[in-house]
């Protein structure tokens, strides 16, 4: 079932775990450091049928000056990640942890995340350098030197995957994305809906994934690079989408594609399979039936806190019933006020 990051203590995880084997052979200090944690917070992915540990985050603010890497940081709000392993499978788990990560970060109303990894570990190097992180030194250790990867939310790489989850809204175009309810919650599980199953979040690339695969019949190619959408899930009730359609969440457009951009099928399924919500077979038979094929990559930056309805983006919003919402230019005010509604972390939005 559902791979999800469960906030537990460490008092409520087995250190005995074969999980942890890797980090008491790195780390001397590992037990006794894990026992003097035992009421503090922390994120577990639990194995399968809920067996054993698979994945493991521990983060804390610090505001001091940090002394023990060199050269030293100065005294910032900043936010550690003091541990973090994750046996991804090739799952995008990883890419979920670093959304975990930034979603703290936000909140936490930090200017930096840092963290300490040996060089050893270079496929999770790659993922931290791959949003943002750079090398800021090292760390000598008992056990070793570590290199210091910090990753700055004062200041912009004018890159969207670099700059992630932050978005760059001045001069940028908006849109109004439908996606519908059967799909949804799939690609996109940090905005599901209250009535919906949490359980139901399968552990699959597509979902753990921070970019995103739209696959569709009409013109994505409208949208640009750095583009901003609000996602717009449609009704589940025929004839009540009033109440029942919701603005979920806002993500910024990597790429847009139509058919010919791609030689064959094998290209479109090397393209979209981990990031899309349909298997290799269905992808396979969408690019062999011949209709219209538009697909946009997409980065999934924020799920609303409150979910607008429809109602709100008539009544409030002020969106007129026409054109169609399938793909809906917005205008600043508008694209704004959603964002409002939504109750969006101001700090995510840089103009």
């Amino acid at each position: 079932m559902g791979q999800t990051l469960r906030p537990t203590k460490f008092k409520d995880v087995d250190l005995n775990d074969k999980f942890f084997d890797s980090l008491k052979a790195q780390y001397k200090e590992f037990s006794d450091w894990f026992i003097r944690k035992a009421a503090e917070p922390v994120y577990v992915i639990d194995g399968d049928g809920g067996q054993g540990v698979r994945g493991f985050l521990y983060i804390k603010v610090e505001t001091g000056e940090i002394t023990d890497v060199q050269p030293s940081l100065p005294a910032k709000r900043r936010l550690k990640v003091g541990t973090l392993k994750v046996n991804a499978k090739g799952t995008k788990l990883g890419e979920r942890i670093i959304k975990r990560i930034f979603d703290h970060a936000i909140l936490e109303e930090v200017s930096e995340v840092y963290v300490t990894v040996f060089d050893t570990h270079v496929s999770l190097i790659n993922l931290f350098k791959r949003f943002g992180f750079e090398q800021r030194g090292v760390k000598a250790t008992p056990n070793g030197e570590e290199l210091v990867l910090l990753r700055s939310f004062d200041t912009l790489a004018n890159d969207i995957v670099k700059d992630y989850p932050l978005m760059q809204t001045a001069g940028k175009s908006k849109w109004l994305l439908a996606i519908k309810p059967e799909f949804h919650t799939d690609l996109l599980p940090d905005s599901i809906l209250k009535t919906e199953d949490p359980a139901s979040e399968a552990d699959v690339p597509h979902t753990n994934s921070i970019h995103k695969v739209y696959i569709a019949g009409l013109s994505l190619n409208r949208m640009k690079r750095g583009d901003l959408v609000v996602i717009y899930r449609t009704t589940d009730i025929q004839g009540k989408a009033y109440y029942r359609s919701v603005a979920t969440s806002v993500c910024v457009v990597e790429e847009t594609y139509s058919r010919k951009h791609f030689k064959d099928a094998d290209a479109f399924v090397a393209f979209a399979k981990d990031h899309s919500v349909f298997s290799e077979q269905q992808l396979r038979d969408r690019y062999a039936n011949g209709k219209p094929l538009y697909v946009a990559k997409l980065t999934y930056n924020a799920a609303f806190v409150k979910r607008p309805n429809r109602a709100a983006l008539l009544d409030i919003v002020g969106i007129t019933t026409q054109p169609k919402w399938d793909l809906r230019a917005l205008t600043d005010a508008q694209f704004s006020s959603i964002l409002d509604l939504g109750k969006v972390e101001e700090g995510l939005i840089v103009n």
